[in-house]
């Protein structure tokens, strides 16, 4: 099932998504962690500006951080997906350190890979058929109908059961790890921010019953999953 809403613009949109993720966040039992898989884009900017206007810190004890996907771009970069969320988010509310998972893009991408695994699988509490279950995915969509870093022409991923892999994609900079739809399948929630008139056609494609974009087959491999734009479809 896929639960579809839409409004009036995207400060509107990133200001229920905060309010929903805190609402997550303030029922979690903090003994355990929760982890979040952040995205890069431009509304989780005005998404982290929002979280940080709603919360504050004990509201962010035991969840850890991981991401969608990442460039690979030293962490200062402006293409740095961790550095959005560290401006934004991480700094403001002083998200301790040892919270923050991010891709570790000055390793090699085979090391960088294996590492962000092993974080995620250590913080995840269970598996859904080998992969840990993230307790909430935020995804972007691409006019192509891309998520996170799942390109429409990856054929190698669509048969993949890595959670996390080393990419080539269309984009500059084109060299980025992101999670594969195995892990998409798996994760508790996943919650789709799509902003931008342009995206509408490709998520009429992806919520058709024959659609082959990246988001289709996400949507088709999981029970439920939220998409909240600012255009109707």
């Amino acid at each position: 099932m896929t639960l579809y809403t839409s409004f009036a613009d995207k400060l509107e949109l990133a200001r229920h998504a905060a309010a929903q993720w805190l609402d997550r966040l303030v029922r979690h039992d903090h003994s355990k962690p929760f982890t979040v898989a952040l995205s890069g884009g431009r509304i989780p900017k005005l998404l982290y500006e929002a979280m940080v206007a709603l919360s504050q810190r004990s509201d962010f004890d035991n969840v850890h951080f991981f991401w969608g996907d990442e460039r690979i771009v030293p962490s200062t970069d402006e293409e740095s997906n961790f550095k959005l969320a560290d401006l934004g988010l991480f700094q403001p509310l002083d998200v301790s350190p040892g919270q923050v998972h991010r891709v570790l893009t000055e390793h090699s991408e085979s090391e960088a890979v294996q590492i962000a695994i092993d974080e995620l699988k250590q913080f995840a509490e269970s598996q859904v058929n080998g992969q840990p279950a993230i307790d909430l995915v935020f995804l972007g969509m691409g006019e192509d109908g891309h998520v996170a870093s799942l390109f429409p022409d990856d054929t190698e991923a669509v048969g993949s059961q890595a959670v996390y892999r080393a990419v080539i994609g269309p984009k500059p900079p084109p060299r980025r790890i992101t999670l594969g739809y195995p892990a998409l399948a798996a994760a508790r929630e996943v919650w789709v921010l799509a902003s931008g008139e342009g995206k509408a056609e490709a998520l009429r494609n992806s919520l058709a019953k024959d659609g082959d974009t990246p988001l289709a087959r996400v949507l088709q491999s999981r029970e439920q999953t939220e998409i909240l734009t600012d255009f109707d479809v």
